[in-house]
Protein backbone atom coordinates (compact mmCIF):
# COMPACT_ATOMS: atom_id res chain seq x y z
CA UNK A 1 0.00 0.00 0.00
CA UNK A 2 1.19 3.49 -0.89
CA UNK A 3 0.07 6.36 1.32
CA UNK A 4 -0.21 9.85 -0.14
CA UNK A 5 0.08 13.04 1.90
CA UNK A 6 -1.92 15.85 0.27
CA UNK A 7 -2.57 19.43 1.31
CA UNK A 8 -5.62 19.73 -0.96
CA UNK A 9 -8.44 17.26 -1.65
CA UNK A 10 -8.27 18.04 -5.39
CA UNK A 11 -5.32 15.66 -5.68
CA UNK A 12 -7.24 12.57 -4.58
CA UNK A 13 -9.12 11.88 -7.86
CA UNK A 14 -6.04 12.84 -9.90
CA UNK A 15 -3.85 10.20 -8.31
CA UNK A 16 -6.64 7.63 -8.27
CA UNK A 17 -7.03 8.09 -12.02
CA UNK A 18 -3.28 7.80 -12.59
CA UNK A 19 -3.24 4.63 -10.50
CA UNK A 20 -6.10 3.13 -12.48
CA UNK A 21 -4.41 3.94 -15.79
CA UNK A 22 -0.81 2.96 -15.04
CA UNK A 23 -0.67 0.99 -11.80
CA UNK A 24 -3.75 -1.24 -11.51
CA UNK A 25 -3.80 -3.19 -8.30
CA UNK A 26 -1.81 -0.61 -6.35
CA UNK A 27 -3.61 0.28 -3.12
CA UNK A 28 -3.60 4.00 -2.35
CA UNK A 29 -4.55 5.56 0.96
CA UNK A 30 -5.00 9.32 0.94
CA UNK A 31 -4.21 11.61 3.89
CA UNK A 32 -5.45 15.17 3.28
CA UNK A 33 -4.15 17.88 5.61
CA UNK A 34 -4.77 21.35 4.18
CA UNK A 35 -3.68 22.98 7.43
CA UNK A 36 -0.08 21.91 6.84
CA UNK A 37 0.23 24.10 3.75
CA UNK A 38 -1.52 27.01 5.43
CA UNK A 39 0.89 26.93 8.33
CA UNK A 40 3.92 26.39 6.09
CA UNK A 41 2.95 29.48 4.09
CA UNK A 42 2.62 31.55 7.27
CA UNK A 43 5.63 30.31 9.21
CA UNK A 44 7.85 28.46 6.76
CA UNK A 45 8.00 24.75 5.92
CA UNK A 46 10.14 23.88 8.95
CA UNK A 47 7.25 24.90 11.21
CA UNK A 48 5.29 21.79 10.18
CA UNK A 49 8.11 19.29 10.68
CA UNK A 50 6.59 17.68 13.76
CA UNK A 51 3.06 17.62 12.33
CA UNK A 52 4.25 16.06 9.08
CA UNK A 53 6.16 13.42 11.03
CA UNK A 54 3.00 12.57 12.95
CA UNK A 55 1.03 12.09 9.72
CA UNK A 56 3.74 9.88 8.24
CA UNK A 57 3.95 7.69 11.33
CA UNK A 58 0.17 7.22 11.33
CA UNK A 59 0.31 6.22 7.67
CA UNK A 60 2.98 3.63 8.42
CA UNK A 61 1.00 2.32 11.39
CA UNK A 62 -1.91 1.78 8.99
CA UNK A 63 0.24 -0.37 6.73
CA UNK A 64 1.93 1.97 4.26
CA UNK A 65 5.07 0.52 2.66
CA UNK A 66 5.97 3.95 1.27
CA UNK A 67 4.60 7.50 1.43
CA UNK A 68 4.38 10.04 -1.39
CA UNK A 69 4.07 13.71 -0.42
CA UNK A 70 2.24 15.58 -3.18
CA UNK A 71 2.81 19.09 -1.78
CA UNK A 72 5.93 20.77 -3.16
CA UNK A 73 6.06 23.35 -0.37
CA UNK A 74 6.48 20.74 2.38
CA UNK A 75 8.10 18.05 0.24
CA UNK A 76 11.59 18.49 1.68
CA UNK A 77 10.22 18.31 5.23
CA UNK A 78 8.40 15.06 4.47
CA UNK A 79 11.35 13.56 2.65
CA UNK A 80 13.69 14.17 5.59
CA UNK A 81 11.34 12.68 8.19
CA UNK A 82 12.23 9.40 9.86
CA UNK A 83 9.20 7.24 9.13
CA UNK A 84 10.65 3.74 8.85
CA UNK A 85 9.56 3.43 5.19
CA UNK A 86 10.58 5.33 2.04
CA UNK A 87 9.12 8.86 1.94
CA UNK A 88 9.21 10.52 -1.47
CA UNK A 89 8.40 14.03 -2.61
CA UNK A 90 6.29 13.96 -5.75
CA UNK A 91 8.43 16.50 -7.59
CA UNK A 92 11.86 14.86 -7.27
CA UNK A 93 11.49 12.58 -10.33
CA UNK A 94 10.29 15.61 -12.30
CA UNK A 95 13.34 17.62 -11.21
CA UNK A 96 15.64 14.80 -12.29
CA UNK A 97 13.90 14.63 -15.67
CA UNK A 98 14.20 18.41 -16.05
CA UNK A 99 17.97 18.55 -15.59
CA UNK A 100 18.32 15.61 -17.99
CA UNK A 101 16.38 17.55 -20.64
CA UNK A 102 18.87 20.43 -20.79
CA UNK A 103 20.65 23.08 -18.74
CA UNK A 104 18.07 25.85 -19.19
CA UNK A 105 15.16 25.21 -16.84
CA UNK A 106 12.23 27.50 -16.10
CA UNK A 107 10.14 26.73 -13.01
CA UNK A 108 6.56 28.01 -12.96
CA UNK A 109 4.66 28.11 -9.67
CA UNK A 110 1.26 29.44 -8.71
CA UNK A 111 2.23 29.71 -5.05
CA UNK A 112 5.22 31.81 -3.98
CA UNK A 113 6.11 29.45 -1.13
CA UNK A 114 6.74 26.71 -3.70
CA UNK A 115 9.36 28.57 -5.73
CA UNK A 116 12.33 28.26 -3.36
CA UNK A 117 11.81 24.57 -2.47
CA UNK A 118 11.40 23.61 -6.12
CA UNK A 119 14.42 25.63 -7.22
CA UNK A 120 16.52 24.04 -4.49
CA UNK A 121 15.37 20.59 -5.59
CA UNK A 122 16.25 21.19 -9.25
CA UNK A 123 19.67 22.51 -8.19
CA UNK A 124 20.18 19.43 -6.01
CA UNK A 125 19.33 17.08 -8.87
CA UNK A 126 21.64 18.96 -11.25
CA UNK A 127 24.47 18.65 -8.74
CA UNK A 128 23.74 14.97 -8.21
CA UNK A 129 23.84 14.35 -11.96
CA UNK A 130 26.87 16.58 -12.51
CA UNK A 131 24.98 18.64 -15.08
CA UNK A 132 25.19 22.39 -15.77
CA UNK A 133 22.13 24.40 -14.84
CA UNK A 134 20.71 27.79 -15.77
CA UNK A 135 17.60 28.04 -13.61
CA UNK A 136 14.92 30.70 -13.59
CA UNK A 137 11.70 30.82 -11.56
CA UNK A 138 8.48 32.60 -12.36
CA UNK A 139 5.35 33.13 -10.26
CA UNK A 140 2.07 32.86 -12.17
CA UNK A 141 0.43 35.98 -10.79
CA UNK A 142 -3.19 35.63 -9.77
CA UNK A 143 -3.34 31.89 -10.40
CA UNK A 144 -3.50 30.78 -6.78
CA UNK A 145 -6.36 33.17 -6.06
CA UNK A 146 -8.31 31.39 -8.82
CA UNK A 147 -7.45 28.00 -7.35
CA UNK A 148 -8.59 28.97 -3.86
CA UNK A 149 -11.81 30.40 -5.29
CA UNK A 150 -12.56 27.08 -6.97
CA UNK A 151 -12.06 28.47 -10.47
CA UNK A 152 -10.06 25.51 -11.76
CA UNK A 153 -10.54 26.44 -15.40
CA UNK A 154 -9.25 29.97 -14.81
CA UNK A 155 -6.37 28.67 -12.73
CA UNK A 156 -5.19 26.28 -15.41
CA UNK A 157 -5.67 28.87 -18.14
CA UNK A 158 -3.30 31.26 -16.38
CA UNK A 159 -0.74 28.49 -15.91
CA UNK A 160 -0.99 27.49 -19.57
CA UNK A 161 -0.59 31.11 -20.67
CA UNK A 162 2.52 31.43 -18.50
CA UNK A 163 3.97 28.31 -20.12
CA UNK A 164 3.18 29.64 -23.59
CA UNK A 165 5.05 32.86 -22.78
CA UNK A 166 8.29 30.90 -22.32
CA UNK A 167 9.92 30.40 -25.71
CA UNK A 168 12.32 27.75 -26.96
CA UNK A 169 14.94 30.50 -27.21
CA UNK A 170 14.63 30.99 -23.44
CA UNK A 171 14.66 27.46 -22.11
CA UNK A 172 15.05 23.75 -22.75
CA UNK A 173 12.25 22.64 -20.43
CA UNK A 174 9.45 24.05 -18.29
CA UNK A 175 8.74 22.65 -14.84
CA UNK A 176 5.26 23.00 -13.31
CA UNK A 177 6.14 23.21 -9.64
CA UNK A 178 2.80 22.11 -8.15
CA UNK A 179 0.89 18.91 -8.78
CA UNK A 180 -2.33 20.90 -9.21
CA UNK A 181 -0.83 22.61 -12.26
CA UNK A 182 -0.41 19.36 -14.20
CA UNK A 183 -3.59 19.56 -16.36
CA UNK A 184 -2.28 22.81 -17.87
CA UNK A 185 0.20 20.68 -19.82
CA UNK A 186 -2.66 19.40 -21.95
CA UNK A 187 -3.84 22.85 -23.04
CA UNK A 188 -0.58 24.83 -23.25
CA UNK A 189 0.40 25.40 -26.87
CA UNK A 190 4.17 25.46 -26.75
CA UNK A 191 7.00 23.60 -28.48
CA UNK A 192 8.93 23.57 -25.20
CA UNK A 193 8.69 20.32 -23.22
CA UNK A 194 6.55 20.80 -20.10
CA UNK A 195 7.07 18.56 -17.09
CA UNK A 196 4.49 17.88 -14.38
CA UNK A 197 4.98 15.85 -11.24
CA UNK A 198 1.98 13.52 -10.64
CA UNK A 199 2.65 10.70 -13.12
CA UNK A 200 6.39 10.60 -12.51
CA UNK A 201 5.97 10.87 -8.76
CA UNK A 202 3.34 8.16 -8.55
CA UNK A 203 5.50 5.80 -10.60
CA UNK A 204 8.38 6.32 -8.18
CA UNK A 205 6.06 5.87 -5.21
CA UNK A 206 4.61 2.68 -6.67
CA UNK A 207 8.12 1.29 -7.17
CA UNK A 208 9.07 2.15 -3.59
CA UNK A 209 5.91 0.53 -2.21
CA UNK A 210 6.55 -2.59 -4.26
CA UNK A 211 10.24 -2.85 -3.36
CA UNK A 212 10.01 -1.58 0.20
CA UNK A 213 12.88 0.83 -0.51
CA UNK A 214 13.83 3.55 -2.96
CA UNK A 215 14.58 2.34 -6.47
CA UNK A 216 18.38 2.23 -6.88
CA UNK A 217 17.94 3.05 -10.57
CA UNK A 218 17.79 6.71 -9.57
CA UNK A 219 15.54 9.58 -8.56
CA UNK A 220 13.00 8.85 -11.27
CA UNK A 221 12.40 5.36 -9.97
CA UNK A 222 13.18 4.02 -13.43
CA UNK A 223 10.58 6.27 -15.12
CA UNK A 224 11.55 7.99 -18.36
CA UNK A 225 11.40 11.75 -18.60
CA UNK A 226 8.96 11.46 -21.49
CA UNK A 227 6.27 10.27 -19.09
CA UNK A 228 5.91 13.82 -17.83
CA UNK A 229 6.31 15.76 -21.05
CA UNK A 230 3.41 17.34 -22.86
Amino acid sequence: MLALLHTSPVHVPVFDALRDAAHPGLELRHHVHAELLKRARREGPEAVTEAVGDVLRRAVAQGARAVLCTCSTIGAVAESAAAGVPVLRVDRPMAAAAVAAGPRVVVLAALRSTLAPTAALVEEEAGRAGRPLLLRTRLVEGAWDRFEAGDTEGYLRLVAEAAEAVTADDTDVIVLAQASMAPAREVARTPVPVLASPALGLAAGAAAARLGHLDPAGSCGGVSAEAGVG
